[in-house]
C-alpha cells in the first residue's frame, strides 16, 4: 500500500496533485500534530515536568497573526516537492530503496543539514535590512506558541523550504526519509516555539530551548536545536578577525 503510493507519487501523479498533497500534509502537521503537542506540553507543565519560560499570556490577536502567516507559509511549502519530483523524473537524481538503514541515515542527514541550513538563513535574516523587512514577521512572536512555527514572511518561508532540494542533488535519499522528515522537523519546531523549558536551564538543555529564548532576547541563540553552531560561528569570526 505504502510502496504503491510512493510509486504513484514518483511516477504518475500530476504536479498539481503533488502540490495539493504536500499542502495538505503540512496543514495536518501544523494544525493536527500541533494540537497534540500543545496538549501534551500543557499536561507535562501541569505535572511540573516542564516549565513555562515566559509566564505572560499570549493574546488572541497574536494567535490570529501567527495562523494567518503560517497559512501563507504552508502555501509556499506545498511547492517544495515539485523540483524534487521533476529532477527524479528527468533522471537528475536517484532514490534509494526504502530500507530501514536508508531511511534512518537519510533522516539523520536531513536533520543535520537542516541545522546548518537554518543557521545560515537565520543569520542572513538578522542582517538589518532583512530583519526590518522580512524576519520581523517571525519575531512578532516575542512570546512563542506552537502557532509561531510557520509564521514567516513569504520570502523567509521560501528560503526555509529549500532544505531538501539543496542537498538531494548531492546525496541519495529513500522516499520515506523525505516524507518522514517534515514530521520530525515540526516536532523540533514545536519544542522550539512552545514557550516551555526542556531541561534544567543550567548545564543541560533538551531540544531547542535556546530558540524559545532567542525570540525573547533577539541577540543570541541563532542556531535551531544545536547551540554548538553558535559557538562554532563565534570561533570562526574570531579566527577570521585574527587573520
Amino acid at each position: 500500500m505504502i510502496q504503491e503510493l510512493i510509486n504513484n507519487i514518483l511516477f504518475k501523479y500530476s504536479y498539481l496533485s503533488l502540490y495539493l498533497l504536500t499542502f495538505l500534509y503540512f496543514l495536518i502537521l501544523y494544525f493536527g500534530v500541533g494540537q497534540v503537542f500543545l496538549r501534551i506540553s500543557n499536561y507535562l507543565n501541569h505535572k511540573n515536568i516542564i516549565h513555562k519560560m515566559v509566564k505572560k499570556e499570549v493574546s488572541k490577536k497574536q494567535i490570529r497573526f501567527e495562523i494567518y502567516h503560517s497559512l501563507k507559509s504552508i502555501f509556499i511549502f506545498g511547492f517544495s516537492i515539485l523540483p524534487i519530483i521533476y529532477l527524479f523524473r528527468n533522471g537528475k537524481i536517484i532514490m534509494l530503496p526504502n530500507t530501514t538503514s536508508s531511511i534512518f541515515i537519510g533522516l539523520i542527514v536531513l536533520i543535520f543539514w537542516n541545522e546548518i541550513h537554518f543557521f545560515i538563513i537565520h543569520r542572513i535574516m538578522h542582517i538589518p535590512f532583512f530583519m526590518k523587512n522580512v524576519h520581523r514577521v517571525h519575531h512578532k512572536s516575542k512570546i512563542t506558541t506552537v502557532y509561531s512555527v510557520f509564521s514567516f514572511h513569504w520570502l523567509e518561508a521560501l528560503l526555509l523550504s529549500t532544505v531538501p532540494i539543496t542537498i538531494i542533488p548531492f546525496f541519495a535519499f529513500a522516499p520515506l526519509a523525505i516524507f518522514i522528515y517534515p514530521f520530525i522537523s515540526i516536532l523540533i519546531n514545536f519544542s522550539a516555539h512552545c514557550n516551555y523549558r526542556f531541561g534544567n536551564g543550567k548545564k543541560w538543555q533538551l531540544i531547542a530551548t535556546q530558540h524559545n529564548q532567542h525570540h525573547y532576547n533577539l541577540r543570541k541563540n541563532y542556531a535551531f536545536a544545536l547551540n554548538k553552531l553558535d559557538h562554532l560561528y563565534v570561533w570562526l569570526i574570531k579566527l577570521i578577525k585574527k587573520k
